[in-house]
């Protein structure tokens, strides 16, 4: 049996608000524990390593996976995970994100925030002096990025060298969390998307060094070239939440952007596989036969968003 001190690492107290303050072998020591978590989970091993811990669950977003992951994670390892939605406290409303930080800091081992505002959760960290996660905001879904880097390297047994293909809303958080992660650990990454929704110029001059370091490629375009030899594809809804009242726009803009058969075809490769964050609209972003098919590793990613969580848990706290 692995033991705690397996995990004793210089990440101890840190937070994860993205990806793009960490190196590539930061990120990829976080991998190999979760990998090594994955491994302990399907031996049946119990561990008790949050045994005394606490974590804050803010959450201002519904959610599948996240919720499940963080707390099925830090409750089999012992620990007291407690759920907190915009009914259960005053964040940013009657109390400051300031002053909320400042007193979750004196009563958890860490935090995390699933929300709306990247700053909100940099506050967070900034005052409340334990580690905090970043579980989604509008800007950058980073734990959602692990999972899918550990589902490429799982069915391809590396990391460099691939090439993936974001289909859709280039501008979202899970599209700007792989583009920082893949430009990190030299991934070619690719957006196939409309012009109107190319991911602002920020995050391309954000990712632009890390690629050249890493030699990573980064394209994008609306032109179905890019994906060729692409060997994964990945797609999200078409509409996230917060922007309902855009449906109709956005299912115009990206019908021509569905990965179906055809597109998976377009890549060149038979050995091409398909991952999505979850949940899928069936019919939209993704057809039923893609999504149900061989080819298809999304419950192998939905799976591994919590042996990820787990280790970057491990980790900070």
């Amino acid at each position: 049996m692995i033991k705690a001190e397996k995990f004793k690492t210089p990440f101890k107290g840190r937070s994860l608000l993205s990806w793009v303050d960490w190196t590539p072998e930061e990120i990829l020591q976080i991998l190999d524990y979760a990998f090594l978590v994955k491994k302990q989970s399907h031996k049946g091993e119990v561990h008790q390593r949050f045994l005394g811990k606490t974590i804050a669950l803010i959450f201002e977003k519904r959610s599948t996976r996240t919720r499940s992951s963080f707390e099925t994670a830090f409750g089999e390892e012992g620990g007291h995970p407690v759920f907190m939605s915009t009914q259960d406290i005053q964040l940013g409303g009657k109390e400051s994100v300031k002053d909320t930080a400042r007193v979750l800091g004196r009563m958890f081992s860490a935090i995390e925030f699933r929300g709306f505002k990247q700053e909100h959760v940099e506050e967070l960290a900034k005052y409340s002096g334990i580690p905090v996660i970043n579980g989604l905001t509008d800007d950058f879904h980073p734990t959602q990025a692990l999972a899918d880097i550990m589902t490429l390297k799982e069915n391809f047994g590396k990391l460099k060298g691939l090439k993936w293909a974001f289909c859709g809303d280039g501008r979202n958080n899970v599209a700007r969390s792989l583009m920082v992660i893949s430009a990190k650990l030299g991934i070619d990454f690719a957006i196939y998307s409309p012009k109107e929704l190319f991911p602002p110029k920020d995050i391309q001059d954000l990712c632009a060094p890390f690629a050249k370091e890493s030699g990573a490629k980064i394209e994008i375009s609306d032109d179905i070239s890019v994906v060729k030899g692409a060997d994964c594809l990945y797609t999200d809804v078409w509409v996230s939440m917060g922007e309902e009242a855009l449906k109709e726009e956005r299912t115009r803009l990206l019908s021509p952007y569905q990965v179906n058969a055809d597109l998976m075809k377009a890549t060149g490769k038979d050995n091409t596989i398909f991952m999505h964050c979850l949940p899928a609209v069936l019919g939209q972003e993704v057809t039923e036969d893609v999504f149900e098919g061989p080819q298809s590793k999304v419950w192998d990613e939905a799976e591994n968003r919590k042996h990820t969580i787990k280790a970057i848990m491990l980790a900070l706290i």
